[in-house]
């Protein structure tokens, strides 16, 4: 068990985290392996991970053998997967098979470029799932801070139900607006209905996951290329959280470069 297995004050073997990292981007090749703070990406979201209370362990998933001896240099679990996975899903999917991880009930994908990822917000979906019965995935959103995001595709927005269910998640801007209101606003904060904005952060119940995982994909997903819509089609419930703080997930270089910048002046975390 890695060093950063051991930091956890109200463990329960029950949940693991587990953070899928492959070496190859389009957009920001070796990225688990940037180094400009002197720690490596991974260490970051390895570190913040291991600050959540509610899991037993801590666990990168990783294709790439530089990304496992790095993880091993500083203390934490690796572990070597097939390169042949299509998603992240199957990545973990294929870790918590394994016999060592048998117990494992609920399972959080983190994602390996949140180094800002909220310990907290960790510790909160392994709480929706341990006393939701409903839910079989639990997940978070925050308000959208700007409104000229609404139309990135790379900002995936969810609708829910009155009960935090998710109804849906897409690329395209949900709900339509038929009374202007978002043409008309110069803040998201004014919109009416609040669009949520979808974080890249989920929680299985390993009978969800392993469903998930050995299903084909749907046509929805693959037209807007999002994983969760296959367990909706499923009919799964996924339960949204609904957070106060969206983490600055590292995409491309310049996302690193402002990254570094906030860890430099001590205010990424």
């Amino acid at each position: 068990m890695g060093r950063y297995n051991m930091l956890f004050h109200e463990a329960s073997l029950a949940a693991a985290i587990i953070i899928p990292a492959r070496y190859g981007s389009t957009r920001f090749p070796g990225k688990p392996l940037a180094r400009q703070t002197g720690k490596f990406l991974i260490q970051h979201v390895v570190e913040q991970a291991s600050k959540a209370k509610r899991a037993g362990h801590v666990i990168v998933a990783t294709d790439d053998p530089r990304i496992m001896e790095a993880v091993k240099g500083f203390g934490g679990t690796a572990v070597m997967t097939r390169e042949d996975h299509q998603s992240g899903t199957d990545r973990i999917a294929e870790v918590i098979g394994r016999k060592e991880y048998a117990g494992v009930e609920v399972v959080v994908n983190v994602q390996g470029d949140e180094p800002e990822i909220e310990p907290g917000l960790i510790d909160e979906l392994i709480g929706v799932l341990e006393h939701n019965p409903l839910a079989d995935l639990a997940t978070a959103a925050v308000k959208f801070e700007r409104v000229a995001d609404l139309a990135n595709p790379n900002m995936v927005k969810v609708v829910t139900d009155r009960a935090g269910f998710g109804l849906y998640f897409s690329r395209s801007v949900i709900p339509y607006d038929r009374i202007g209101g978002v043409a008309r606003a110069k803040d998201a904060v004014f919109l009416t209905p609040p669009y949520r904005k979808h974080l890249g952060i989920y929680a299985y119940r390993r009978r969800a996951l392993m469903t998930l995982s050995a299903s084909a994909v749907c046509e929805l997903e693959k037209l807007e290329k999002l994983e969760q819509l296959r367990a909706l089609y499923l009919g799964m419930k996924i339960h949204v959280t609904f957070a106060n703080y969206g983490p600055h997930g590292i995409d491309t270089p310049e996302d690193y470069a402002a990254f570094v910048e906030r860890y430099n002046r001590g205010s990424g975390f």
